[in-house]
């Protein structure tokens, strides 16, 4: 079996194994520890649901008992003014623990009309302290109780057809690593996590791309259209970088067993399946394992459980390869209906979740055949924040509400 544990300095070592700390859960591979329920509607394992006020589709972490996301709420409407929230929630019953405003302010770019929020970067937790992070309208870190530790501002981001920012930081023990890619003055940047201080900063040769860095071990991945670049976490130096992704890229990277695989599916799509321990430029060279051109992720990131990554692109066709060397199990296999996607699915002893814009939520069995064990309907809902998994309930953001599905 691939070893998927090479995450070590994600280090979000105050962890429990039933905490989500950051996006891609615990292991940042998309795959959560534990079991999750099947079955669910309107009216069955709904244990509570919490509506949130204005527009954010960042997803949910959780620290003990509690839940972390952010929002932005307009004055008026979206080129007014809005007040950047971070809210913490009673993981058991919903109940809204704090609510604080990092900032007000007038945003200087709109967003997508229909998957865009001036609050879609995911927050990041230790389970000491929140990190809450707005882009171009700041970075705030927060103790578990509300109270502002440190704030900082960033540089004022274009984003490509205003588009709108998102994604993730990253933490590497005491750093923080944030990649701020837009149409001209790109960088990635690293943080003391304790008081904001900059620690390293590097230009980026990049246009806009959205993917949320990768720690393994004493570097970061960042994966990007113009190379893929790993920097060194304590000098922010190059270690090695590879071309060859198309545009606008968005999933995240992932690594097993010696690899980091990295995808683009918007124009000229492509994957690279990239060796680690390799220095310079890599491009065209033995280190680059395998690729892949078809049923590539424009916008969620994989899920990498057992030697199998899985993927789904945003118009609804799920696949299924070998990590190892891209052996196809299944590609570009149809759902059971025509759906859409934004969010990155999640899996669960043995269980795939896809969480989709019509309000349904696929369930898939893991392994190298393809079957349907369920479909999960909400009413009226849309889902771009991913699922998160914990102690055997499954958290759903969809475009208006906070649900916590649980068997009762």
């Amino acid at each position: 079996m691939l070893r998927t544990g090479i995450l070590a300095l994600l280090t979000l070592s105050a962890a429990s194994a039933g905490d989500w700390l950051q996006w891609r859960g615990p292991h940042f591979n998309g795959v959560a520890d534990g079991d999750a329920p099947t079955e669910w509607s309107d009216t069955k394992n709904v244990a509570w649901k919490v509506p949130i006020a204005g527009r954010g589709f960042s997803t949910p972490v959780i620290a003990g008992k509690r839940i972390f996301l952010t929002t932005a709420i307009p004055k008026s409407d979206a080129a007014s003014e809005h007040k950047f929230v971070v809210m913490a929630l009673d993981r058991d019953s919903g109940k809204v623990l704090w609510e604080k405003t990092a900032i007000e302010a007038v945003p200087h770019e709109r967003y997508h009309g229909r998957y865009g929020s001036y609050a879609s970067y995911a927050p990041i937790t230790d389970g000491k302290h929140v990190w809450a992070h707005f882009g171009s309208w700041g970075l705030y870190c927060y103790d578990l109780d509300g109270n502002l530790v440190w704030k900082k501002e960033l540089p004022k981001m274009r984003m490509k057809m205003a588009f709108g920012e998102g994604g993730a930081p990253a933490l590497a023990g005491d750093r923080m690593i944030l990649a701020l890619d837009q149409e001209s003055g790109s960088i990635i940047v690293a943080l003391d996590k304790n008081t904001g201080k900059e620690l390293w900063r590097k230009e980026r040769a990049e246009l806009s791309s959205w993917s949320t860095p990768l720690v393994v071990k004493d570097q970061v991945i960042v994966s990007a259209s113009t190379k893929v670049r790993s920097y060194d976490i304590a000098s922010g130096d190059v270690v090695w970088e590879c071309g060859g992704l198309g545009m606008n890229v968005i999933p995240a990277p992932v690594v097993a067993d010696g690899l980091v695989i990295v995808m683009s599916g918007y124009r000229n799509p492509n994957l690279l399946a990239i060796q680690l321990g390799r220095k310079g430029d890599l491009t065209g060279t033995d280190a680059v394992v395998w690729t892949n051109q078809r049923g590539n992720s424009y916008t969620a990131a994989p899920v990498l459980h057992g030697g199998i990554l899985y993927n789904v692109t945003d118009n609804g066709m799920l696949n299924a390869v070998r990590a190892a060397d891209g052996e196809i199990f299944y590609r570009q296999q149809r759902l059971p209906k025509a759906y859409n996607f934004k969010a990155s699915p999640v899996a669960a002893n043995g269980k795939l979740y896809l969480a989709t814009e019509e309000g349904d939520v696929v369930i898939v069995k893991l392994g190298e055949k393809y079957e349907v064990l369920a479909t999960n309907t909400l009413t009226d809902q849309f889902f771009v924040a991913s699922p998160v998994i914990v102690d055997g309930a499954l958290y759903l953001r969809s475009a208006t509400t906070l649900y916590c599905i649980r068997t009762q």
